[in-house]
């Protein structure tokens, strides 16, 4: 006769749930933590939620306050704009027509500025055509929807080629910004390196009443790609279809 005994029901519901045992832990630990903490649990939700927005701010998102007015009139003096960190941490790079911001230490001052992205790598940025419009690798855009009313695109002529790894930028009130154009004689040509963007300006949170997203002008979308791109793009395929 098998002798063995044979776990009840009961017996195997009395053993103790690993699972259990370790939530039990983790939050005998916390308890422990607050009652260590002037304030007890209070400061330690405060606590953890200041940790959480340190990250945030950190990798995620972060806001930046506008503190000229070099991008009226869609970006005003004291408007607070949230700056998505993660928009180029992947492989994607800045954009014609995105408004960026970045770190102008040792190329614009030492401070962050915000300006439109107008030229990328290998982009022949000319100004001006015949009508007065800036030209981007012979395409001219139409810039009259976010230039400050009565600016002309430039007083200032132009002609360069952004070098690769680095942008052409442009404030939107031309006649009110410090950008690219001032500086196409010192040492890297007024050109931004993309390594310094801090994210792209994606909405304009505060004040409540001018709330709303940034969205990437469409005149910038017909601009043909560079002479310099299309080859980059015809040695890729040459690679995958060889």
């Amino acid at each position: 006769m098998d002798t063995e005994a044979q776990p009840t029901e009961r017996d195997r519901s009395s053993r103790p749930d690993p699972g259990a045992v370790e939530d039990r832990s983790r939050f005998a630990f916390l308890t422990r933590v607050a009652e260590w903490l002037p304030g007890g649990w209070v400061t330690l939700t405060l606590f953890t939620c200041l940790v959480f927005l340190l990250a945030l701010n950190t990798f995620v998102a972060q806001p930046f306050q506008i503190p000229s007015g070099s991008m009226e009139q869609g970006l005003r003096i004291g408007d607070r704009v949230l700056v998505d960190k993660l928009a180029y941490r992947f492989g994607a790079e800045p954009r014609r027509g995105d408004v960026v911001v970045f770190d102008g230490a040792g190329y614009f001052g030492d401070a962050d500025y915000i300006k439109r992205v107008v030229g990328v790598g290998g982009d022949h940025v000319v100004c001006c055509d015949k009508k007065g419009r800036i030209e981007v690798n012979g395409r001219s855009v139409d810039e009259t929807a976010f230039l400050y009313p009565g600016d002309t695109p430039s007083t200032v002529a132009f002609d360069v080629v952004v070098p690769g790894g680095r942008l052409f930028v442009l404030g939107d009130h031309r006649s009110d910004s410090s950008d690219s154009r001032d500086r196409l004689g010192s040492p890297g040509g007024g050109m931004v390196p993309v390594r310094t963007v801090i994210g792209r300006a994606d909405w304009i949170i505060w004040p409540y009443a001018h709330w709303t997203r940034l969205s990437r002008p469409a005149a910038y979308a017909r601009v043909p790609a560079s002479e310099a791109a299309g080859a980059r793009r015809s040695k890729v395929a040459e690679g995958v279809h060889g």
